[in-house]
């Protein structure tokens, strides 16, 4: 079970990476196709697409780390006036809601993904972008938040924190 939470955690890490490198690559297309559209006065063709693209890529992957490293936000009124059982109680509670909830649009988000792919689905601009290409950071990304919550109820389940991994391969324990 430890090597499976130390699997989800580094992929979550390398998901994590892949976003920040997705976000710094649309910075860099945006302007771009600044310089392209007001001093070179020409037209931009894939740049918009890239950049919106990318930037929902950024959000899909990136959310498995984001929960690894508990940055989602959350409300902790409750959670303070409870003693540490009830925390870990409602920490479960909320993991398995968070995990269903990511189970079924991952789910819905291969769904899609395949039909773009076996339907041959398109941009609607000149770029023509295959359409599978961006849906499939849906089903990777939140498939990845879906093991994510599974790695944090089991850490939860064992006795330990959660992020108690992450914090382990920060300071190189492990």
């Amino acid at each position: 079970m430890r090597l499976f939470i130390v699997a989800v955690h580094l992929a979550s890490k390398l998901f994590g990476m892949l976003a920040a490198g997705l976000i710094a690559s649309a910075i860099l297309v945006v302007c771009e196709m600044v310089v392209i559209r007001y001093f070179l006065k020409a037209s931009a063709t894939w740049q918009t697409d890239y950049a919106t693209f990318s930037l929902v890529a950024a959000t899909f992957l990136g959310s498995p780390y984001i929960l690894s490293v508990k940055g989602h936000v959350n409300v902790d009124l409750l959670p303070n006036y409870l003693g540490a059982r009830g925390r870990r109680i409602l920490a479960i509670i909320a993991s398995c809601g968070g995990l269903i909830f990511a189970s079924i649009l991952a789910w819905y988000g291969y769904v899609l993904f395949d039909e773009a792919l076996v339907g041959g689905w398109r941009t609607d601009t000149i770029w023509e972008l295959p359409l599978w290409i961006p849906y499939l950071a849906l089903p990777l990304g939140i498939g990845l938040l879906a093991l994510q919550y599974l790695a944090d109820i089991a850490e939860l389940l064992m006795g330990e924190g959660p992020s108690s991994v992450d914090r382990a391969l920060r300071s190189g324990e492990d």
